[in-house]
């Protein structure tokens, strides 16, 4: 065993940004957005993602003034809610996917649970954050009921993972964030998840309070 290793929390997070900064693009990013980028790719530890990475130009700002005014953060899985550094956070966090009308709902209409639990954010989805990093299935409803009427978020981070639907509702997120104005931050293609989905808040957090690497 090596005796070597770096033992300091502080010292390892430092080093590991570092290396992310010498290994990955980061060209095409402000330097606030780079926060986000390379947090992102500290998480998955893939510097080949950069690429991959879309943030849209009003997305830190609308982000960040959200976070100043205690915007209600509206998850689609626990993982995500759990994700977050709880030590930065003022605002009240909810996930519906455990209320207990959920499953029965999602049985009557025959769509996912966290389809079925998103009926239970409209009366906090105007000017909140959204994180959504599981289902593409959340991703799509949220659109659908944006298109449906319902009030518009300050930013949509939509990261879902997945085989199926995760690279067309990201896809489809670039498009619809771009027709109605909603800032965004996605990774496209199959990659994401509920580590990353928080990891991209958590640097917004961060940002907030002036924490940069």
């Amino acid at each position: 065993m090596p005796n070597s290793y770096i033992k300091d929390p502080h010292k390892i997070e430092q080093e590991s940004f570092n290396r992310i900064r010498e290994l990955s693009d980061l060209v095409g990013f402000s330097e606030d957005q780079a926060q986000i980028a390379m947090r992102l790719i500290h998480t998955c530890g893939e510097p080949g993602i950069s690429s991959a990475i879309k943030i849209s130009e009003s997305a830190v700002a609308s982000g960040i003034a959200a976070i100043e005014n205690n915007a209600a953060v509206l998850c689609d899985v626990e993982m995500v809610r759990h994700g977050l550094t709880k030590r930065f956070l003022n605002q009240e966090v909810m996930c519906f996917l455990n209320d207990e009308r959920v499953p029965q709902l999602a049985s009557e209409q025959g769509e996912t649970r966290t389809m079925a639990a998103l009926r239970f954010w409209e009366p906090h989805v105007g000017g909140s954050i959204v994180l959504i990093g599981n289902a593409p299935t959340a991703l799509f409803r949220l659109m659908e009921m944006i298109e449906n009427g319902s009030a518009k978020p300050a930013l949509i981070i939509g990261i879902p993972v997945g085989f199926v639907g995760a690279a067309e509702s990201k896809e489809a997120l670039i498009d619809f964030s771009q027709q109605y104005s909603i800032p965004y931050i996605t990774v496209t293609g199959f990659v994401g998840g509920s580590a990353m989905t928080a990891a991209a808040f958590n640097a917004l957090l961060r940002l907030h309070r002036d924490i940069r690497f």
